[in-house]
């Protein structure tokens, strides 16, 4: 029963990150889901306690090309989208 319980729980639980995500100068307070890109290269700031996923296409298609952990940044050449929990 307690297994059952559990499984109720968990997928309520993660709404979105605690944090900030920055992706080209924007910041994104408690985000969850996908940030596209207009520009090249991509900058991203990840000050949540989320890995964020880096993506070669626009609307988080393609291939994740970087992840970009809890309080680290980076400059991706070739990333268009951004996607967060």
């Amino acid at each position: 029963m307690a297994a059952g319980m559990l499984a109720f729980a968990v997928p309520g639980s993660a709404v979105a990150a605690d944090g900030v995500l920055i992706v080209n100068g924007t910041a994104y307070e408690e985000p969850s889901g996908c940030y596209d890109s207009d520009r090249w290269p991509l900058s991203v700031s990840n000050y949540t306690d989320e890995v964020a996923l880096v993506f070669s296409s626009p609307g988080c298609s393609g291939q994740v090309i970087e992840l970009v952990n809890p309080g680290d940044e980076t400059v991706s050449e070739f990333g268009a989208s951004v996607y967060l929990h």
